[in-house]
């Protein structure tokens, strides 16, 4: 079993930057694929960015290369920097993970999940 707690949602403007984390209950830098997603108010969930075992990245296009996932081993914890956030950015985020030691793709099924943290951007 994983506990996620996920943190550093917020309000900002568009343009503006936010990082959230994921603390995990137990050592996740090896041995599991993590993930972000988001979902906003009526639309489906929808995967963001994953990081293997070897921090292999994958994002989505509709965030590629304003947004970075990372993790530390240290601190049994995922980040993920958003950079240039637009309004169609806001959502709720949640951090996932499942053990695995391949590539971890977006399509993946992720099996342990948190509970959220809310990311609104403003025009």
């Amino acid at each position: 079993q994983v506990q996620l707690v996920e943190s550093g949602g917020g309000s900002v403007q568009a343009g503006g930057s936010l990082r959230l984390s994921c603390a995990a209950s137990r050592d996740i830098y090896r041995g599991f694929c993590m993930g972000w997603f988001r979902q906003a108010p009526g639309k489906e969930r929808e995967a963001v960015a994953s990081i293997d075992s070897d921090g292999r990245t994958s994002y989505a296009d509709s965030v590629k290369g304003r947004f970075t996932i990372s993790k530390v081993n240290s601190k049994n914890t995922l980040y993920l920097l958003l950079n240039s956030l637009k309004p169609e950015d806001t959502a709720r985020y949640y951090c996932a993970a499942f053990p695995y030691w391949g590539i971890c793709r977006l399509e993946a099924t992720f099996h342990y999940w948190g509970q959220g943290t809310q990311v609104t951007v403003s025009s």
